[in-house]
């Protein structure tokens, strides 16, 4: 080889990013999934159906590891401190991207700066829920309740700055009425609650709380799409009960700690395309109330972005804080 092809060569090779060719064949090992949130959240029972998924195509396990606390805070460190070599990433949801950010004036991470976006995975809808004893049997009828006692009617969420919090306070701001926030560590601890009467209400991905809905422990007062959906086809949006345009849902999406080799990250985007295009995954994601994305690396990145923004706003008009 002459001279100025291994010039080239050293050239080409300082551009690629570190690590990209330390590991012909990644993976090597099982990966390790954090999902920063209970198990049984919305976001947990979407990451168990991809990650099963992806294991099975890549001959790999992913193992997924549930580290709640803080409304995600702590296992969002862990993913952020790991060593960024594809073997950890992380099962990430909106709030923890885009909502914590805007509560906390001090955080123990930056979602742009420490993390690397790998791909959207699948959007979570939300809705309104009570005991299926409950007195409200819909949107309407809570709003009206909660306008005649101010500050009366409490509602579970999975602790402070969860997206629940955020659903329900952005709710009581649109509709111009005053509820009691009662915060929980995790949102299924919240929605075993409201089933079972200690606590009215709860806005909740209905990923959670869909078996409880069919099971008749838990109410579907109202979901906040922008039209029905097929799968709670009787239930109005909360736009169609009095809160005209109010929509609300979560994200679940694949994060990785920043310094991940690019092509280890265009790895994984790949996997979870191709899970994400398994009928069976589909099915089964679909029934838990979520709608299949994907995405690339750049395109969350930017929605990621635009989220930030999005929710700065929407916190500021319905004063959105910690309590």
């Amino acid at each position: 080889m002459s001279f100025a092809h291994r010039i080239a060569l050293i050239v080409v090779l300082a551009a690629l990013p570190f690590g990209a060719t330390a590991q012909p064949g990644y993976p090597l090992k099982p990966i390790r999934m954090i999902i920063p949130l209970a198990a049984a959240s919305a976001v947990d029972n979407a990451a168990r159906i991809v990650a099963q998924q992806m294991s099975a195509n890549m001959g790999e396990q992913i193992v997924v590891d549930n580290q709640p606390g803080a409304a995600g805070l702590i296992g969002a460190e862990h993913v952020a401190r790991a060593a960024p070599d594809g073997y950890t990433i992380g099962g990430f949801n909106d709030s923890i991207m885009t909502m914590l950010p805007n509560l906390h004036a001090k955080m123990p991470w930056d979602i742009l700066r420490d993390f690397e976006p790998v791909s959207l995975v699948a959007t979570v809808e939300w809705g309104l829920v009570a005991s299926n004893q409950s007195i409200y049997r819909t949107a309407a009828e809570l709003i009206a309740a909660a306008g005649a006692a101010p500050g009366r009617i409490d509602y579970a969420t999975g602790g402070n700055g969860s997206p629940q919090h955020v659903a329900m306070a952005l709710f009581a701001s649109t509709a111009g009425v005053s509820l009691t926030h009662v915060p929980y560590k995790g949102a299924t601890q919240a929605a075993l609650d409201v089933a079972a009467g200690q606590v009215p209400v709860s806005f909740q991905g209905l990923a959670t709380v869909a078996s409880l809905i069919r099971g008749g422990k838990l109410r579907l007062l109202g979901v906040s799409t922008r039209s029905r959906l097929p799968q709670f086809a009787d239930v109005p949006t909360i736009s169609e009960s009095g809160l005209p345009g109010f929509e609300f849902n979560s994200w679940f999406t694949i994060m990785v700690p920043a310094g991940t080799p690019r092509p280890i990250i265009a790895r994984l985007n790949a996997e979870v395309r191709k899970a994400l295009a398994d009928p069976g995954v589909r099915e089964k994601l679909n029934a838990q109330g979520l709608t299949v994305r994907g995405s690339s690396p750049e395109e969350l990145g930017a929605a990621t972005r635009e989220q930030l923004a999005k929710y700065a706003r929407l916190m500021k008009q319905a004063g959105v804080v910690i309590d």
